[in-house]
């Protein structure tokens, strides 16, 4: 993969775009501060076409009159609730909160991407739609862009993403064709049982003793409920309840998380856990309610969208095995074809080593330029044999 003299020229800039918006962490639908930073940047390159949406999310175009597709490029710009310990002198200056998923990185990289465009408008064939979208973290602001009417307004008729990714070398560009990410949904059980004095359980139900059974049950779902070959995991990684040490508790909460990449799969874990978690809990006297947060679908490449990235980064390209995360990206493949990818940043020397939502996650913002590099090239290879 070959960045040109126009490319790494805007390493300087790039670099000053992550390092700003990293010290400007904003939840989801909270970005505001973000969103003004971002508009003032593209007014700044010359873009006259820029569109709020759903307050915080901004659009920006650009036409050519070369004949082309409508293509958009799409970058989360959320922070997370997380504490910084990175040390560096740009670091996050909010407490519990950092951009330690890379979005300031994808900002960057679609800044730096906008900024070559204005400077070339020659690269560019039909249209480009530039969509900076809130709340990729949660509550999901790609589906509330697709309900605002994104693709419909804008006509877009393919789209692409990518991500920064640690756990990948630096220099490398990393997708697979069809299901790269899973579908994900979050798990809430309330246990509800009967208080009583720790020195007399049986005047009461145990709750903690139920949400224990209720765990363990559950877990039987990946092993005995789902073919051996299919993929898919359930953990639950919070569990509240109780007052005292020898009370035993009335309530207890348990949240979890469930992944698979085929939607049947999905189906059978949702109705098991609904099943299993109510039922169990009736044998230890107790009753249990359930509720799902179906979130993200499953990160679904198109084939040749994929084969086209894979020309483009050459040598540097890997094939990503299928990784349990989730993207709200899924969300646009639902609707129009899609390619989502993984920019490496991983260097062992440099300590860039740490995965994505740690407080300690940092990368070089060399590496930003590959992703400037991918879409440049995307726009003219994904418009072959559309004029001829």
């Amino acid at each position: 993969m070959y960045i040109t003299e126009g490319i790494q020229a805007l390493l300087p800039n790039v670099t000053s775009y992550r390092r700003e918006l990293h010290q400007m962490p904003e939840l989801g639908l909270e970005e505001i501060q973000t969103a003004a930073y971002l508009r003032e940047k593209l007014q700044s390159f010359g873009i006259n076409e820029i569109y709020p949406m759903i307050e915080t999310g901004t659009i920006a175009v650009l036409r050519s009159e070369k004949p082309g597709k409508t293509i958009a490029f799409r970058t989360d710009i959320d922070a997370l609730p997380v504490t910084e310990e990175t040390g560096v002198a740009f670091a996050s200056p909010i407490k519990g909160k950092m951009h330690a998923c890379g979005h300031d990185g994808h900002m960057a990289t679609m800044l730096g991407f906008a900024e070559y465009l204005s400077q070339h408008p020659e690269v560019i064939q039909g249209t480009i739609v530039l969509l900076f979208q809130p709340a990729e973290e949660g509550p999901g602001g790609a589906q509330l862009m697709i309900d605002a009417g994104l693709i419909e307004k804008f006509g877009i008729e393919e789209i692409v993403g990518l991500h920064v990714f640690p756990g990948l070398p630096e220099g490398t560009i990393a997708c697979r064709p069809e299901a790269m990410m899973a579908r994900n949904g979050e798990i809430q059980i309330t246990v509800k049982g009967t208080s009583a004095h720790g020195a007399q359980p049986h005047q009461g139900a145990d709750a903690i003793l139920a949400s224990a059974a209720i765990i363990q049950g559950l877990h039987s779902i990946i092993s005995r409920n789902l073919d051996p070959l299919s993929s898919a995991v359930l953990t639950f990684g919070k569990i509240t309840g109780g007052e005292a040490m020898n009370i035993i508790p009335g309530k207890v909460q348990i949240e979890g998380t469930m992944r698979a990449f085929d939607d049947q799969i999905y189906d059978t874990m949702t109705e098991r856990i609904d099943l299993l978690a109510r039922e169990i809990a009736k044998g230890y006297g107790c009753q249990a309610e359930v509720y799902f947060n179906h979130m993200y679908r499953v990160v679904d490449n198109e084939p040749k969208m994929v084969e086209v990235l894979q020309q483009i980064a050459g040598a540097s390209y890997i094939e990503t095995p299928p990784l349990m995360l989730a993207e709200d990206f899924s969300m646009y493949q639902q609707v129009v074809p899609g390619l989502f990818f993984f920019v490496g940043t991983g260097n062992e020397k440099k300590g860039y080593i740490h995965p994505l939502h740690s407080g300690k996650m940092n990368f070089d913002e060399k590496n930003l330029l590959n992703g400037i590099v991918c879409y440049v090239e995307l726009i003219e290879w994904l418009n072959k044999g559309e004029n001829t």
